[in-house]
């Protein structure tokens, strides 16, 4: 039997502030068009209120209007995850992102799995390589875990959250913790299933069987790099 569980300690979230939901459209919208439009960023909230609202690459689909956008924009720069831009000779008040300032260590493998995450909820690692190709390219799906892994492990807590197969969900999906944790899976006490590997084929199809395997081992590899930070903190 394989389990990976963390302690509550080691997994206290390194957001101290909570989004809601729509301040955590508004800061994938910027963190997006940060890399997908850097021409057109920072951004205005008129650009910001069509970025949201976006029918492609969005779920759920949204009609936020500019005050609901604004309230989510004020609130964020509150707590420093947001910066108001005034540029010389420009009209408009613009907006940026400052997640790297506030989460120390992430680049852009991180930035585009927390992007998506934020745009479009819970998904599969294999639904996150494929829709973040626009924002980075991930060589295979290794890769994809590996940085699913560092994020579940980041050194301050973690900013992403594993959601193993279950009933009506054959593989383990991935969701972001900017909104707190996902209910009835508390990151603090994240532990797979019980798996016997030598019955396995008589408990449950191959399909079932490695969408389990997967969720362990990207579980596992998270604790190795959460436990790797915490020997390098203390010499």
């Amino acid at each position: 039997m394989i389990a990976a569980r963390m302690s509550a300690e080691s997994v206290t979230p390194a957001l101290l502030f909570t989004l809601s939901p729509e301040e955590a459209r508004v800061l994938g919208g910027l963190v997006e068009k940060e890399i997908t439009l850097p021409d057109y960023y920072p951004m205005t909230l008129n650009a910001l209120v069509t970025a949201c609202n976006q029918t492609t690459n969005r779920e759920p689909i949204v009609r936020y209007d500019e005050r609901t956008v604004l309230r989510a924009l004020e609130s964020m720069k509150s707590h420093g995850y947001v910066f108001e831009v005034n540029i010389v000779g420009g009209r408009a008040v613009k907006y940026r992102h400052n997640l790297k300032g506030r989460l120390p260590g992430l680049e852009r493998p991180h930035m585009a799995l927390l992007c998506m995450l934020l745009l479009r909820g819970p998904q599969t690692a294999g639904e996150l390589r494929q829709r973040t190709e626009r924002l980075y390219t991930f060589e295979d799906m290794p890769g994809v875990e590996n940085t699913l892994a560092e994020l579940i492990g980041y050194k301050e807590g973690p900013l992403v959250q594993c959601l193993p197969a279950g009933p009506g969900q054959r593989v383990a999906q991935f969701m972001h913790l900017f909104c707190g944790e996902v209910a009835g899976t508390p990151a603090a006490t994240m532990v797979s299933s019980p798996v016997e590997v030598s019955t396995a084929n008589e408990s449950s199809s191959d399909a079932d069987w490695r969408a389990r395997m997967e969720a362990e081992i990207t579980l596992l590899k998270a604790q190795v790099s959460r436990l790797q930070n915490l020997i390098g903190a203390v010499k």
